[in-house]
């Protein structure tokens, strides 16, 4: 697709960049760009597997080292992002191969004179996997955090903990109390808790207040 919209853009008007963008964990265009053929990956990682190509074809390749000016990649924190932001400023259900373009202008806006054109394409994301992806781009932009607690099991231990969290103002969704799980010691409690943050510095706030009081912290995947 890159390769077909840079040909055009640049027939109609050759003054205008054209930049590629594809996900770190499956990135062959750039090393490929910068060998001058087409490079293999042995592996790929990553949530947007509709450009997930092991191998440029030859074709494409072709017309990307003519027509595109330059190639970034995009963690899968800034993919997720990127699908979060689509969803909840745009209403636009995109895929996260689709949000590549867009979440490269999000995580360097300056680097790009306006105007700027993105393109998003690809609505082809099922429907438990976006749910992961949107918790994700939360936890991403410091909007949720899931931890994973390990304490003495007293009276008022969990309240202690959570007053922790009232103090800094955390809402709390869920939490989840084990004193079976086999990896805590006997006499301790491991504690479970999701709840929902404003920004990444409330976020790194809690987590530091946690720590100072002396709790052992375990930070979830989001």
């Amino acid at each position: 697709m890159l390769a077909g919209v840079a040909f055009a853009v640049k027939q109609l008007k050759p003054d205008v960049r054209v930049i590629g963008v594809q996900a770190e964990g499956a990135a062959t265009y750039p090393q490929s760009l910068a060998e001058g053929q087409p490079i293999t990956r042995a592996q790929m990682n990553t949530m947007a597997d509709g450009i997930a190509i092991a191998r440029p074809g030859d074709v494409p390749f072709e017309l990307v080292q003519q027509y595109v000016d330059e190639f970034r990649t995009v963690s899968e924190d800034e993919l997720s992002r990127a699908v979060l932001m689509l969803l909840e400023r745009a209403k636009l259900v995109v895929e996260p191969s689709g949000a590549a373009a867009t979440a490269a202008v999000m995580n360097a806006p300056l680097d790009f004179e306006p105007p700027v054109a993105i393109t998003i394409s690809g609505g082809n994301v099922d429907s438990l996997v976006l749910l992961r992806i949107i918790r994700h781009g939360m936890a991403a932009a410091g909007r949720y955090l899931s931890i994973s607690v390990h304490t003495p099991d007293f009276p008022g231990s969990l309240a202690g903990l959570l007053d922790v969290l009232k103090q800094h103002k955390a809402n709390v969704v869920d939490v989840f109390h084990d004193r079976t799980d086999p990896r805590v010691s006997i006499g301790d409690v491991r504690i479970d808790i999701q709840m929902e943050t404003r920004s990444i510095e409330q976020r790194d706030q809690i987590l530091s207040a946690l720590r100072s009081s002396g709790y052992q912290v375990e930070v979830l995947d989001g």
